[in-house]
């Protein structure tokens, strides 16, 4: 647990109730600056884990916790404030759980299902349109009555064409369940 890798995952965690709170109190910069920095350190861990040879299986773990966290906090947010329809979050969790339920199996029948391509990018745009809703409520943002629905479309598609692609790909898990 003590590589750098984890510690900036363990520090990622540790921002997103200080996210939380601007956001809360309405200070749109400082949570937008902060929810930049979580999400710029997931790809400094992983690029430091992978070039240093600091894969542990703790930052496996709490690598893609610590990415559903912030994401799934951010969400929440702007459920709350209006800005994003709670199904949203209802089929990311959905997709969430599923994928999780099919890694279990998986690693019971002794495979390993890694991150795929389509779920970096899912994440990607999520993050991203999660950053663009952040600053949703300031007066120079253009096109703020389609904003929101542009970036739902777009995590829920995403969601829903890394979910399947991870259950096409891994279909055999199925076979050989009993």
């Amino acid at each position: 647990m003590n590589t750098t890798a984890n510690k900036i995952t363990i520090f990622r965690i540790a921002l997103i109730p200080v996210f939380m709170i601007l956001m809360y109190f309405h200070y749109v910069y400082f949570a937008l600056a902060v929810y930049i920095i979580a999400c710029l350190s997931d790809f400094v861990d992983g690029k430091i884990a992978r070039s240093y040879n600091q894969v542990t299986n703790f930052g496996k773990f709490i690598d893609p916790l610590a990415d559903k966290m912030l994401v799934l906090s951010a969400m929440c947010i702007f459920v709350e404030n209006n800005t994003m329809p709670s199904w949203v979050v209802a089929v990311v969790l959905f997709r969430e759980f599923a994928v999780s339920g099919l890694r279990m199996l998986a690693v019971e029948q002794g495979r390993v299902i890694a991150a795929a391509w389509a779920g970096k990018i899912k994440t990607f745009v999520t993050m991203v349109a999660l950053g663009v809703l952040i600053v949703i409520s300031e007066p120079w943002v253009p096109f703020k009555s389609v904003l929101p629905q542009i970036c739902s479309a777009l995590i829920v598609i995403t969601t829903l064409y890394s979910g399947t692609e991870y259950f096409v790909k891994n279909i055999a898990v199925f076979k050989n369940c009993t």
